[in-house]
């Protein structure tokens, strides 16, 4: 009892106690809680009605499509450059097909199963052409092929591992193009609905028809606005504010973007890196010149070009290699010889022309065994049994394998970094042998029993060896160039200090206009996605780190200079006021012109008022005129003078793009074109389809689509 005394004698401190740990306990789960949403929106590369994308799915997606564009070119890697449109064909893709499949689901639009079997059963769609189920005869895609390679999927995946690669690659190019297909046809289907609600008729055919088709000349009277000098027209801000307001909406952003001014400096070689660097192609030379076999001489050269030794299409080359190769004899060296466009300095030996097929179809049977005795005295046996006229593929099948007739071309090959000589024999058996040859290629590990079938496309393949590298500077060199930027960017921490020292210490400040988050590189300089980072969480009037970027031969340092927020950009912009004040101006002159204008009843009046007469012919309504005297393209004029009467000075001034018209139509005739209604109205539905299309913007602006992919690529 006392204890418990003693306890209600003291609740009100043990209340504040209990009180402060449960706020902690509270503030420690908010304080995660707000940590876990950060975390999760570092790895989101954007949103799109809602729905977030997480960087690990998303290069999921990029890997799918990258391998199809392996598969589709018959590349093993893909360059940076590649690798980008990748990307932007992957978000591009994500965000089109969520938009569309939002708007497709309120309208109650889907694919179905039946419609998606047409497709295949029909064969010409682009992408069902792209596949390996198309048939060479008939050139259209083959539903019977497709059927047959998924029912063999399912059993190939527990024999020959080779073999069940190669089917799983393929099973994954298919679900790529078929999901694909099926995005295509869903957007299809709501650009058809969209399209559909802008009808055409026959009214409207022959009167689209006249006015593609009725043509009038006219002479021309041209006011040139450029007549009026700039300083002669008066422009307050009240008139700026007045035309602002009239074109607002031109000047609406739908994502922020940012201005940038920088300071980019590219590290060359010096006079001394130069002289070094040809020092050491003598030395190539000579050993080029000297070596029966010119791959250990490439190889120590670290050459930009793997040496191959195989004969390989002149496509294979960079264009400043291949345009050498031809004038270069068999057996002789060409070079050392520079290229500005790459940087390079290159040396070019010539081993061999010969003339090949670009594609050979072929089939085999891979022959292995306990050892490789075994395995060479299985492969002698089948040879001579299909020597004989045994059925290579009913002999394949004992053996696990199919012998299915495939095709190699050379583009196959050529681009890999390197090749075994395992390999190379095996290529150069398939390039030399002739149509119907049956060879026993023996292997350290097994046989394979080749068969060609097919040669075609025969042409010039060279086998050449090529020294190219980059003319690079030096490790004193760059030292010398960081060093001396490194404290310039140091000393001059303000935008005043940049732009008034960088041309003293031999600097030149640029801008970059509207950089946004959708941008690989900043400035276009590869490597600087670190400070396309810093740029988005800057604020105005900061000035960044210096960047080590490109390709280890840039340094940068950037300036934030303005933010444009998404919304209307204002009247104080730069960019925006020079646009409101040329079309003021535009007016200004206009109101003077057309005042001269009013009183003018005669072509020969206009010209002693200053306008310049000439004759314009071919005038429809359908398309705008382009006037020589004005340089712009008028699609007021041809308005009015579709109008117009025959034979009839203007009754009024015509206001255009580049100055004030006024004319007399002295012929009007139609084109000697056969009138077609169904055609018309075809036409004027795919105009309609093509207004449709122009919707998805709309549709766009309103998914609130954010962009993070800067962030991780």
């Amino acid at each position: 009892m006392a204890a418990l005394g003693k306890i209600r004698s003291r609740g009100l401190i043990l209340i504040c106690i209990i009180g402060l740990g449960l706020f902690a306990f509270i503030a420690e789960e908010a304080v995660r809680s707000c940590e876990s949403t950060r975390n999760d929106q570092r790895q989101q590369v954007g949103e799109v009605l809602g729905e977030k994308i997480n960087v690990q799915d998303f290069q999921k997606l990029v890997d799918e499509y990258q391998e199809v564009i392996k598969m589709q070119q018959g590349q093993d890697n893909l360059s940076e450059q590649q690798l980008n449109q990748v990307k932007d064909a992957v978000w591009n893709t994500f965000v089109q097909s969520r938009i569309v499949e939002n708007e497709a689901k309120e309208l109650g639009l889907t694919v179905t199963d039946t419609e998606m079997q047409n497709i295949l059963k029909e064969g010409t769609n682009p992408m069902l052409l792209q596949t390996p189920f198309v048939n060479q005869q008939t050139g259209r895609f083959d539903a019977n092929a497709l059927q047959k390679f998924l029912a063999e999927y399912k059993t190939q995946q527990s024999t020959n591992p080779q073999v069940a690669s190669q089917y799983q690659t393929i099973y994954r190019y298919w679900t790529f193009i078929e999901k694909t297909l099926r995005q295509q046809l869903l957007a299809q289907k709501f650009q058809s609905l969209v399209g559909h609600c802008l009808l055409s008729n026959p009214v409207e055919a022959k009167q689209a028809f006249a006015d593609e088709n009725t043509e009038s000349s006219i002479e021309l009277a041209s006011f040139p606005y450029s007549k009026i000098a700039d300083d002669k027209v008066e422009i307050t801000d009240a008139d700026l504010k007045a035309k602002y307001d009239e074109l607002k909406s031109r000047f609406a952003q739908f994502m922020e973007s940012r201005d940038v001014k920088y300071v980019d400096i590219e590290v060359a070689a010096s006079a001394a890196d130069r002289a070094e660097i040809q020092k050491a192609f003598q030395g190539y030379t000579k050993d080029l010149a000297e070596a029966a076999d010119p791959a250990e001489v490439v190889r120590k050269s670290t050459s930009l070009v793997p040496y191959l030794g195989l004969p390989v299409a002149k496509e294979a080359f960079s264009a400043d290699i291949a345009s050498r190769l031809d004038s270069v004899a068999v057996g002789s060296v060409f070079g050392p010889f520079e290229n500005k466009g790459d940087n390079s300095l290159n040396l070019i030996k010539v081993v061999a022309k010969t003339q090949l097929p670009d594609s050979v179809q072929y089939r085999q049977i891979q022959v292995g065994g306990a050892t490789a005795d075994e395995a060479h005295k299985r492969a002698d046996s089948i040879f001579n049994a299909i020597k004989a006229g045994g059925d290579i593929e009913a002999i394949a099948k004992k053996y696990g394998q199919t012998a299915e007739k495939v095709w190699l071309t050379t583009r196959q090959y050529q681009s890999a970094p390197s090749i075994d000589m395992d390999t190379k024999n095996y290529l150069m058996a398939l390039n030399t042998m002739a149509s119907g040859e049956l060879r026993n290629i023996t292997l350290p590990q097994g046989n394979i029993i080749v068969q060609v079938l097919d040669r075609r496309n025969p042409i010039t393949k060279y086998t050449a060896a090529v020294v190219k590298k980059t003319i690079d500077f030096s490790k004193d060199t760059y030292s010398a160039a960081y060093n001396k930027f490194s404290s310039f960017v140091s000393a001059n921490r303000t935008a005043e200090d940049l732009a008034k020292n960088a041309q003293k210490s031999g600097y030149q400040v640029q801008e970059r206009k509207d950089v946004t988050t959708a941008e690989h590189y900043l400035a276009g300089i590869r490597g600087t996605r670190d400070a396309l980072k810093w740029l988005f969480e800057a604020e105005e009037g900061d000035i960044s780190p210096m960047y080590e970027c490109g390709d280890n031969n840039h340094l940068l340092v950037v300036l934030l200079d303005k933010i444009h927020p998404v919304g209307n950009r204002t009247l104080n912009d730069p960019q925006v006021k020079e646009m409101v004040k040329a079309e003021v101006m535009k007016d200004k002159k206009a109101e003077q012109l057309l005042a001269k204008a009013k009183t003018i009843k005669t072509l020969k009046e206009a010209q002693e008022k200053g306008a310049e007469v000439t004759a314009v012919d071919q005038i429809t309504f359908g398309a705008p005129v382009f006037i020589t005297a004005t340089g712009a393209s008028e699609p007021a004029l041809s308005g009015a003078v579709a109008a117009a009467p025959l034979n009839k000075f203007s009754a009024a001034p015509v206001k255009g793009n580049a100055g004030v018209y006024m004319f007399q139509v002295i012929k009007r005739q139609n084109r000697d074109v056969k009138y077609d209604e169904k055609a018309m109205e075809q036409k004027i539905r795919q105009r309609a389809m093509q207004y449709a299309g122009s919707f998805t913007n709309e549709l766009y602006q309103k998914a609130k689509v954010t962009d993070n992919r800067y962030l991780f690529f």
